[in-house]
């Protein structure tokens, strides 16, 4: 009777370790393994742990995508006007909407016109190489194309019958130099493997009675290139709210609107978690 006593109290004190272990705890899972949550203001950041129902093991970080955004374009790329332009802006959309992890290259550059981004994307090691690794492009250029050309405009020098030889000549060369760069950005990633994004201009600016033609021709040439070589073209128009005072660059509504346009377009053709 006292053996078996002592066997019932042993049997007991075991059941008892059993139900404190930490590995009992929680479903089976350790306390010392909680989720790990990630920052949305990083170059880098990393998404939560998560469980899929009915199964026991969590998505490591070392799962999660990782994809290099690499931005091209002028002052607007660059966000300059505000506290975040629109390339941080999508990045953050695209942390969030997909769960990656994203390494932002800026090369947004101010000023920068057409002739200048085509010669970094043929001629410039640094930038071909940071799109070849790239999982996400997008590109704007163009409003200092235009800028230069109205200049002229305004200052009476365009030249031709109506003023507006220079105008001609600008809508001309900017359609040259834009099917010239989005080629030599599919030379460099695939849209089939990349997600490569527009924004045309960056927004669609507001033009006078005479320079208005221009525009909506340039517009139209980027909206028909695009659409043929497949990559979708976020265009954007920003009132005086969206608009900094300098009534050019974005301010951060417009630059938020702008990276809104972006993130409507999807993120094909790339899986994530």
């Amino acid at each position: 009777m006292t053996r078996l006593l002592r066997i019932v109290v042993l049997a007991v004190f075991l059941t008892g370790l059993t139900a404190c272990s930490p590995e009992t705890r929680n479903g089976g899972r350790s306390t010392d393994k909680s989720p790990r949550s990630g920052t949305a203001h990083g170059l880098t950041t990393q998404a939560p742990e998560s469980v899929a129902e009915g199964d026991a093991e969590a998505t490591s970080p070392e799962d999660l995508a990782t994809w290099d955004y690499v931005a091209l374009g002028d002052s607007l790329a660059a966000g300059v006007g505000a506290r975040r332009g629109y390339v941080a802006r999508y990045a953050h959309h695209l942390r969030a909407d997909t769960g990656a992890r994203v390494r932002v290259v800026n090369l947004g550059v101010s000023g920068q016109t057409s002739p200048q981004l085509l010669r970094a994307l043929r001629n410039d090691p640094s930038t071909r190489r940071a799109l070849r690794g790239a999982e996400v492009v997008t590109y704007n250029i163009g409003i200092n194309d235009l800028g230069q050309a109205r200049g002229s405009y305004e200052a009476g020098t365009c030249g031709g019958a109506q003023g507006e030889r220079c105008l001609r000549a600008a809508v001309e060369e900017f359609e040259g130099n834009w099917d010239e760069i989005t080629g030599e950005i599919l030379n460099l990633r695939s849209p089939d493997e990349t997600i490569i994004r527009t924004t045309g201009f960056g927004y669609t600016p507001r033009a006078g009675r005479n320079f208005e033609p221009y525009l909506k021709e340039l517009s139209s040439h980027i909206a028909r290139s695009t659409a043929e070589h497949g990559i979708p073209h976020a265009e954007v128009g920003l009132g005086d709210e969206g608009l900094g005072p300098d009534g050019l660059h974005p301010d951060d509504s417009g630059y938020q609107e702008i990276a809104d346009g972006l993130q409507r377009l999807g993120y094909e053709p790339l899986r994530f978690h």
